[in-house]
């Protein structure tokens, strides 16, 4: 099954299970404002900071990655079978439905997509809407977190001057020349740019396979996917860029989730930013 769905695949599939990622950095609490008004039919919501975060402690970053054990519990909430299919959709762009879908993948739920254009195509093409919200019964599920995808504070300190760090960050950010959310400016030394944006044509869909391919491979500079840490401002899209390389045929990277708002934390940690 392909990391990307279209609309009308989902359309003609309304047994599958669909979860609504809409979320504000600057208003954390618009997404759920929004799913309430209304949503694709069926669909849940998941919200970035309660559902896909765990417990912050001031030192790990704004979106720490939960304890599996407890997002699977979720999911077990949820009512998700290992067998479902899954869609995560957000209003448009997709990095916060990448978060979801990465975190789905790497406590071994392989049935997972991302919505390709998410809410904002779904409804110029004046498909339905609702503003009931579904309810499925829990049960217990299975699952268990694959250490391969994700690069702890640790492994990125031990990996820093070996691994081919991509940040997904706006290149303004990157550079170290503004930084709207975090106190420190600059980025990870050694990590390459990859605007998450760029995934995307100006229509908001991701780029094709072949395309995608193309410029990511002029940013690995023949480095292998696997030897990929990417990373953001708080792990999400980082996801995005992971999803990228998985639609272009280079899987194997893996996500660090705490990213620069976990990095810059400590004082003492290097940083870099252009001249």
């Amino acid at each position: 099954m392909s990391a990307l769905l279209t609309t009308e695949e989902l359309a003609q599939h309304p047994q599958w299970r669909i979860f609504d990622c809409r979320h504000d950095l600057a208003n954390a609490e618009l997404g759920a404002q929004q799913y309430a008004q209304s949503h694709i039919p069926s669909a849940l919501f998941a919200h970035l900071d309660r559902d896909l975060s765990g417990v912050k402690t001031g030192s790990n970053g704004r979106h720490p990655l939960p304890e599996a054990k407890s997002f699977i519990g979720w999911l077990g909430k949820q009512g998700l079978k290992p067998t479902d299919m899954v869609v995560c959709y957000d209003g448009g762009p997709g990095a916060m439905a990448s978060r979801l879908w990465w975190m789905l993948r790497w406590v071994g739920h392989e049935q997972a997509a991302v919505l390709d254009g998410g809410l904002a195509k779904w409804q110029r093409e004046s498909r339905p809407v609702t503003a009931e919200v579904p309810s499925f019964p829990a049960a217990p599920y299975s699952g268990k977190a694959k250490a391969s995808m994700h690069a702890s504070l640790a492994i990125v300190e031990k990996k820093l001057k070996r691994a081919a760090l991509i940040d997904a960050r706006a290149p303004a950010r990157y550079r170290g020349e503004s930084e709207p959310i975090d106190p420190v400016a600059g980025r990870i030394p050694g990590a390459k740019n990859r605007f998450n944006s760029d995934n995307l044509t100006p229509e908001g869909v991701f780029k094709s396979p072949e395309l995608l391919r193309s410029e990511l491979e002029k940013i690995l500079s023949d480095r292998n996917p696997s030897e990929v840490i990417n990373y953001c401002g708080s792990g999400v899209a980082a996801c995005h860029n992971a999803l990228a390389m998985e639609i272009a045929g280079l899987t194997g990277s893996r996500v660090y989730i705490g990213s620069w708002s976990e990095w810059s934390a400590d004082p003492t940690r290097p940083i870099s930013r252009s001249a």
